[in-house]
């Protein structure tokens, strides 16, 4: 899973700001990982953490493993835990969750569940992330353009 969206285009190069895809990831093994932790990384960590798989309960562990033994050797502290989400809602393709609904009711899109069902885990992630209160909201028009749910 090492695709990058377009609305991250203006920093996947340099990595500098933490990709949806590992994002995911760090909400798939209950780490928390902050810009500063991450700024600290150096590009080979920090690619490693995009391409490193994190799918199976051995990939989970072994990737969990991995950022936690980073983060203690850039910051000498161990990371925050999270809890994991045992049904998280980016796969249910059944439900769309209300955040999403009315973030693209802001902007005069109304998203079916056919729309819903076509994303992938990834896709649907994306969105209930940039669809949250408080995030940096510009880059949810584009994802919903990228995702053609326009």
């Amino acid at each position: 899973m090492t695709d990058f969206f377009q609305f991250e285009a203006d920093f996947v190069d340099s990595l500098r700001c933490i990709p949806m895809q590992v994002r995911y990831k760090l909400d798939t093994c209950g780490i928390k990982l902050k810009l500063s932790d991450w700024n600290h990384m150096t590009q080979a960590e920090r690619e490693a953490l995009v391409e490193l798989p994190c799918s199976t309960e051995t990939e989970i562990q072994a990737y969990q493993d991995y950022l936690q033994q980073l983060i203690i050797k850039h910051t000498g502290t161990p990371p925050t835990t999270l809890p994991i989400e045992p049904e998280p809602a980016w796969l249910n393709s059944n439900t769309i969750p209300n955040s999403i609904q009315d973030k693209a009711q802001e902007i005069g899109i109304n998203i079916t569940l056919s729309h819903w069902v076509s994303l992938t885990p990834l896709q649907r992630f994306a969105l209930i992330k940039l669809s949250r209160s408080g995030h940096e909201n510009k880059n949810f028009p584009k994802a919903i353009a990228e995702f053609h749910l326009h």
